[in-house]
């Protein structure tokens, strides 16, 4: 296994992206850097890619990786019937810690496990990452780290946990926030909060105060567990 490239170097980063790049599009996965936890990575339309991003934390389809996005535009080619409140929310924390879980667009062709139609999209707040993205396209990407273990927030604890299933590492230094991102279930009606992460509930709501579920109303899904990426077929 090759070593990280450690990206506070400008020219051992180009060197790291020109691998994680052509990796991605050999089907192979990558971990990056993001402004939450660090990620695994690969291409979102290549279905064996999927697979062996899902292989690699021991998860199987019915926990289907979300979608990072290098620029906010990106959203209408995936999703479908985006309320305006999504568009609020994605004025004010894209890119962000916020994960979104929207309607997928259904003529898309990409397999990410059992998502009941949905997709959970996200663009990050980080140089490196959003640098792949926009040389890769949409990446399924999910914590970098075993299902059930902590994610990793800085490139070694990656790299013990993922080890040679990983064809890329790219170090980006400790992750800015440690937390993993909020999640908000737009996909079926009012928008409801999945999971409180690095935005809290109260910082959404103030935001974008219309088009929530009423706080008194009881969840109708249990909600991921700290640490966990959302699960696409989740919907409130």
């Amino acid at each position: 296994m090759r070593p990280p490239f450690d990206c506070a170097d400008p020219v051992i980063r180009e060197r790291g992206l020109s691998a994680a790049h052509n990796a991605v599009k050999r089907g192979e996965v990558v971990v990056l850097p993001t402004d939450t936890v660090y990620g695994i990575g690969a291409d979102a339309f290549n279905p064996a890619a999927v697979k062996r991003l899902l292989e690699a934390k021991g998860r199987g389809r019915d926990m289907p990786p979300p979608v990072l996005v290098p620029e906010t535009r990106t959203i209408d080619g995936l999703a479908s019937s985006i309320p305006f409140a999504v568009r609020e929310l994605i004025d004010a924390f894209w890119p962000g810690a916020l994960t979104i879980v929207c309607r997928a667009q259904p003529s898309l062709t990409w397999d990410l496990g059992e998502t009941n139609g949905t997709v959970a999209l996200r663009m990050p707040l980080h140089p490196v990452a959003l640098e792949l993205l926009g040389r890769t396209g949409p990446l399924a990407v999910s914590s970098a780290n075993k299902s059930g273990h902590p994610a990793a927030t800085l490139v070694p604890e990656a790299v013990e946990q993922l080890g040679e299933s990983v064809r890329v590492y790219l170090d980006g230094g400790p992750s800015p926030k440690g937390a993993p991102s909020t999640i908000v279930d737009a996909s079926n009606g009012p928008l409801r909060v999945l999971r409180v992460g690095a935005i809290s509930e109260a910082e959404l709501r103030a935001a974008v105060p219309k088009g929530w579920v009423e706080l008194d109303e009881p969840a109708e899904v249990e909600p991921p567990a700290e640490g966990s990426e959302p699960s696409p077929t989740t919907s409130g």
